[in-house]
């Protein structure tokens, strides 16, 4: 998934907030989104694969309508967007993950575990990085955005995953969360919480669903 196809530079002075207020935010915001979709997860744990399948296509839609319209990556209405985007995603997963908790819950633990460990060394990699890596934002939004869409195909019509595909989607997800911390801290403003705080957390998604595709093979 992706949140970022429709980003544009913003010129001119950052607003007033310290690096430090808006990195707060934004991980006050990323963890309440992943809280949500957790959640979700435990409502659709009963669902059917097929309308578990549609929920997550629709935030999925919802995700690319944030790339286009300000008002979903900016003000209250947009946090709100992002929580029900969080939980649509855990509603989506909700039956996928309560097979792998039964029947593989080692798989669970190892890409949970993975991921938070990813997480936290990319964006700290990323934060601390001298380069401004706002150049890759986009070229690494379109590659994640096709290769989820090469995932859903191969999903729909081959009846399962791919772990080359599931390994690349991880790593351009981990290099996104890289870009994300950099930006935050190079060029981030108060308009930027909400939107930054949907690209991490839906790499993160991203990261976990890759690796429990991996571990479970």
């Amino acid at each position: 998934m992706d949140t970022h196809t429709g980003y544009v530079a913003r010129a001119g002075a950052r607003d007033e907030i310290s690096t430090a207020t808006l990195l707060g935010q934004v991980m006050f915001l990323v963890a309440i989104a992943l809280g949500f979709a957790v959640a979700g997860s435990y409502i659709g744990r009963d669902l059917a694969s097929g309308t578990a399948f549609i929920l997550f296509l629709v935030a999925f839609g919802m995700l690319i309508a944030q790339s286009f319209v300000e008002r979903l990556r900016v003000g209250t209405f947009a946090i709100g967007w992002l929580y029900a985007i969080a939980l649509l995603i855990g509603i989506g997963i909700g039956p996928a993950l309560s097979y792998f908790i039964q029947n593989d819950p080692a798989a669970v633990t190892q890409a949970a575990g993975a991921t938070a460990l990813i997480t936290l060394g990319m964006g700290a990699g990323g934060f601390a990085l001298s380069r401004d890596l706002r150049s890759w934002m986009r070229p690494l939004s379109f590659l994640i955005l096709g290769l989820v869409a090469v995932s859903f195909v191969m999903l729909l019509f081959l009846s399962g995953g791919n772990p080359i595909i599931s390994g690349a989607i991880a790593i351009v997800s981990s290099l996104l969360i890289a870009v994300n911390f950099n930006y935050l801290r190079k060029h981030g403003t108060a308009d930027d919480a909400v939107w930054i705080a949907t690209g991490i957390f839906v790499s993160i998604v991203n990261i976990f669903l890759s690796l429990l595709n991996i571990f479970s093979d």
